[in-house]
C-alpha cells in the first residue's frame, strides 16, 4: 500500500477544504515547499498535488508553488493534478520534473486526451475521478454528471492508465472514514489500480484499505488527518510496511 501525503494549493498556500468547498478552507501551511520538505524527511515514498485554484479555472493557476515543491522534494516522485487540460501543460509539467499528472474533467469531457497523453507519456497518466453519490464530478467537483464513476473507469481499461485516483467528495476533509466499499468495488471493476481519497482519518481507514489491496486498492491519498495530527506518519508507514 502506497501512502501519498496530499499539499491541496490555494493562493500558493497549503490548505485543505471541507468536501470540496473553496470557501471552507483551512490553510495548514504558508510554505508548501517546507510542507513538502517534511512529508520528505518523515519517510514518505510519493507526494500528492493539486492546484486546486487551477481546477476551477482550467488552467495551472498555482505553478510558481509546484515548481518549489519539486525543486525542494528533489528526486521524490510528485504527481499533480488540477487545471490540466491539454497535451501541452501534460508535457511541461512532466519536463519541470512532475513524475505523473492527473486529468480529471478532461477524462470526461475529452477521453481522447487521455489516450493520446498515455501513448505519449507511457506510465506517466493517472485519472482522477471524483464522486458525487457515485456520479462523477468536474470543474473543481462545481458540477456533477450522470456519469457512473465505474463506467468512466472502463473507458481507459486499455488506454495505458498509470493508476485512477477515486476521490469520494463527500467524505473529502471531514473525517468521516473512507469508502472502503465504493473504492474496492470501482478497483474491481478495472485491472487499472486505483487510489483512494477522501475520508481517511486514522490508522484504521489504512488497515481497512489495505485489506481490499487484492481488489486493486493500491495506494491512499493522507491529507487532512495527517496535518492535524490524528496519523503519525512513521506509524503510518510502518503499518504499511509489517503488513506489506
Amino acid at each position: 500500500m502506497h501512502l501519498f501525503p496530499a499539499i491541496d494549493l490555494k493562493g500558493g498556500q497549503a490548505v485543505r477544504l471541507l468536501r470540496g468547498d473553496m470557501a471552507q478552507a483551512t490553510v495548514f501551511n504558508e510554505d508548501p515547499s517546507a510542507q513538502a520538505a517534511d512529508f520528505k524527511a518523515a519517510g514518505f515514498r510519493w507526494l500528492h498535488l493539486v492546484d486546486l485554484d487551477g481546477a476551477f479555472a482550467g488552467r495551472p493557476v498555482n505553478a510558481d508553488a509546484v515548481e518549489r515543491i519539486v525543486d525542494a522534494v528533489d528526486d521524490l516522485p510528485v504527481q499533480l493534478g488540477g487545471g490540466i487540460r491539454d497535451l501541452a501543460t501534460v508535457e511541461r509539467w512532466l519536463a519541470r520534473g512532475v513524475t505523473r499528472v492527473i486529468l480529471g474533467t478532461v477524462a470526461v469531457k475529452n477521453p481522447d486526451l487521455v489516450a493520446e497523453a498515455c501513448r505519449a507519456f507511457p506510465g506517466r497518466i493517472v485519472v482522477g475521478i471524483d464522486a458525487r453519490a457515485g456520479r462523477v464530478a468536474t470543474e473543481g467537483w462545481a458540477e456533477t454528471s450522470e456519469l457512473a464513476a465505474t463506467e468512466l473507469a472502463k473507458r481507459f481499461e486499455d488506454a495505458g492508465v498509470a493508476a485512477i485516483v477515486y476521490t469520494d467528495i463527500e467524505r473529502d476533509g471531514a473525517l468521516e472514514g473512507v469508502n472502503v466499499a465504493a473504492t474496492a468495488e470501482l478497483a474491481r471493476a478495472v485491472d487499472i489500480p486505483v487510489i483512494a481519497s477522501g475520508g481517511v482519518s486514522g490508522l484504521e481507514d489504512i488497515r481497512r484499505l489495505m485489506a481490499v489491496e487484492n481488489d486493486g486498492v493500491q495506494g491512499a491519498i493522507l491529507g487532512r488527518a495527517l496535518y492535524d495530527g490524528r496519523i503519525d506518519p512513521r506509524a503510518a508507514l510502518e503499518l504499511t510496511r509489517q503488513e506489506a
